[in-house]
């Protein structure tokens, strides 16, 4: 059966955001932070390679274009710093990951939350500016400044109040989010981590120790995503990806989407769901039966953890599987997650790394006809 173009993001064959940085980004970058470069001189280079990037994912064939998140250190961090009243803080230690601890940089809330002109639209419009297909612009979600094992410090001066400062944090997102919609973007993706993390014992554990009620928070993270979005022209689409960290080929948590499925599926307003499904730590594909009708499901079945290329009949047989749930015509195929979620990125090269999106656009004429 021929199924319909999908002319409108998500796409058949879509991929999550960040690329693999390239030795003069990240030589660039070095001599910037000991001083040896200017602000300007790293720009040229960002552009230079962003550019670069640009024109290689539209000759693999993908419609949504991002910048490779080459002007970042991390998927989230950057973001938040950029936010009125937060500030880079340096942790104790790292994130503990399954095989690897993170670099120990976290934020802080030292004011009053905001977002009265973020630096990213000048990012995102760069983009646009370069590329007939669709920019797709990437933000941590809201629980991002949350979700951390460790508490993000918060200036009970400014925040007495916790309430106060959830409601202060969907404001400010809501104003983000219509700042980049002015600027032209209509392809937004919230990566949200602390949803998914929810389905890991654990992390739920780690949480309540803390003196948070996991059972509130993942409906508390989806009241914040419907605020952020509250604001969007018509036209507009925003994505929200999920997965269990993603930081050096290792991960952070483990579980089936069972635990959140309905804060997913009943509460968030967004269009689409990028899912991680590259391996058995994201459980089964049964909760695909509760995605509602006119929402779409990017299955995240392509690893960008390891180079290997999976087999084109693997990942048509799981597209098949996840499609006892749910219309084969709700689905799009995706890498599970990007492939440097930090600027130090995954153990693979960069050759892969293209040979996987590559395989990813085939797969997808293949499955639901020409792109």
């Amino acid at each position: 059966m021929q199924m319909s173009m999908r002319t409108i993001p998500p796409f058949r064959a879509d991929h999550v955001g960040s690329l693999l940085r390239p030795v003069a980004l990240k030589k660039a970058r070095e001599q910037h932070a000991k001083g040896e470069i200017d602000a300007g001189a790293l720009k040229a280079v960002e552009d230079r390679e962003i550019e670069r990037i640009i024109k290689r994912q539209e000759d693999v064939g993908l419609q949504s274009i991002t910048d490779g998140e080459f002007r970042r250190s991390w998927w989230h961090l950057d973001f938040l710093w950029g936010l009125d009243g937060v500030e880079k803080h340096i942790m104790d230690t790292g994130v503990a990951f399954a095989a690897v601890t993170t670099r120990n940089e976290g934020a802080k809330v030292t004011g009053k939350l905001g977002a009265s002109r973020h630096p990213m639209i000048e990012h995102f419009k760069f983009v646009a500016a370069h590329t007939k297909h669709a920019p797709k612009i990437t933000i941590p979600a809201p629980s991002a400044i949350y979700g951390r094992p460790m508490r993000t410090p918060i200036d009970e001066k400014v925040y007495p109040r916790m309430d106060a400062f959830f409601d202060d944090l969907g404001q400010a997102y809501k104003r983000a989010v219509r700042g980049f919609a002015d600027a032209g973007c209509r392809y937004l993706q919230l990566d949200e981590v602390f949803i998914a993390m929810l389905c890991d014992p654990k992390y739920r554990q780690a949480m309540t120790a803390r003196g948070d009620d996991p059972e509130k928070l993942g409906a508390l993270y989806g009241d914040l995503i419907n605020t952020a979005m509250s604001d969007i022209p018509t036209g507009m689409t925003i994505t929200m990806h999920m997965c269990r960290g993603n930081y050096k080929s290792t991960y952070m948590g483990s579980g089936g989407y069972e635990a959140v499925q309905e804060v997913l599926f009943d509460k968030i307003k967004v269009h689409g769901f990028f899912m991680e499904y590259d391996s058995d730590r994201a459980g089964g594909f049964e909760p695909l039966r509760l995605v509602p009708k006119g929402k779409t499901v990017v299955l995240g079945l392509v690893t960008t953890k390891s180079g290997r290329l999976e087999s084109k009949d693997e990942i048509k047989r799981r597209i098949d599987a996840a499609a006892k749930f749910i219309d084969l015509d709700q689905l799009c195929l995706s890498p599970q997650c990007g492939f440097a979620s930090t600027e130090e990125g995954n153990i693979l090269a960069e050759d892969e790394q293209w040979a996987k999106l590559k395989m990813i656009v085939e797969i997808a004429e293949e499955v639901w006809g020409k792109l």
